[in-house]
């Protein structure tokens, strides 16, 4: 993408802040959506709640990134939280698109955020972008989540889902949780340890959605997991190498599910996704397995 104007929801996070980095370092023009009264020349003012958008600091916007949304790992899953996780992504993805779509100038790509949930638990199968939509809290979340920017797309905006997996990243996620555990020698596998965990390096997320933006034949669905999706327990295995640390500590089901409440559920389902329109689109991951991706994310 040539020099562009490219506005982010969710910049703080694990995700958008490494985006606005990249971005910024090739010299792109880069404004952040934040939920209070914009402070600086490179924030526009957002309230996903009231759905509302200061549409005037998207005017000139090549690009729309919306990551925003409330952490699915972050507290344990009562109703309450539940109700949160999913308006935090379908009113915040509604306004956007709304706000993308009465533009006189409309930006050329809304890429928007979405996540493998979408599938379900889909055991050892592997799926890509033409599997249907599973059963479940989840699955429910994503398919109401990519709906809501049915503005955008109406108004003939290529829109993008990036479907993510598990992001390997230190600053946050699962990951971000896990490594202080595995440093800590109290790492270990979760349940049987037998369900597919479809990850992918923060890295390779950051150059696939630069991908996808400067890809104009990419639109609907796009998983972002590595090509190799490995079992919970291969993930144990791999951190206790790469950490050098010992990884007898299994949790039980049960315990997890004392601990997570509803989203034990996904913490013990196994998602095989495999990213077929990335590989496609002639993209090319640079930390395809998963010890190369944990080794980038302690660099």
């Amino acid at each position: 993408m040539v020099h562009s104007r490219i506005a982010v929801t969710g910049s703080t996070g694990l995700i958008g802040t490494a985006l606005v980095r990249s971005l910024r370092a090739d010299g792109h023009d880069v404004v952040r959506l934040v939920r209070r009264p914009a402070r600086a020349g490179d924030e526009v003012e957002w309230d996903p709640q009231r759905g509302y958008v200061d549409g005037a600091g998207l005017v000139g916007c090549d690009a729309v990134v919306h990551l925003a949304g409330a952490g699915v790992g972050d507290h344990r899953w009562t109703e309450a939280y539940k109700q949160e996780i999913r308006d935090s992504r379908v009113l915040g993805t509604e306004a956007i698109a709304q706000a993308v779509a009465s533009l006189d100038v409309p930006p050329r790509v809304l890429l928007s955020g979405s996540a493998i949930g979408y599938y379900g638990d889909t055991g050892d199968r592997a799926v890509d972008e033409s599997a249907p939509h599973g059963e479940g809290f989840l699955p429910s979340v994503c398919v109401e989540w990519e709906a809501a920017a049915a503005p955008a797309e109406e108004a003939g905006v290529r829109t993008v889902f990036a479907r993510t997996g598990l992001v390997v990243g230190r600053e946050g996620g699962a990951w971000g949780r896990l490594f202080p555990l595995f440093r800590a020698g109290l790492g270990g596998r979760l349940g049987n340890g037998h369900q597919y965990w479809s990850f992918i390096a923060l890295h390779d997320h950051i150059a696939a959605l630069r991908h996808i933006l400067d890809t104009p034949s990419l639109s609907g669905p796009v998983n972002l997991t590595g090509p190799a999706p490995v079992t919970n327990g291969e993930v144990t295995a791999a951190m206790g190498r790469v950490l050098r640390r010992p990884t007898l500590f299994a949790v039980p089901a049960p315990a997890l599910r004392i601990a997570l409440g509803d989203f034990a559920e996904d913490v013990l389902g196994s998602q095989r996704v495999l990213p077929r329109r990335l590989l496609e689109s002639g993209f090319s991951f640079a930390f395809p397995g998963i010890d190369a991706s944990i080794r980038a994310a302690l660099r």
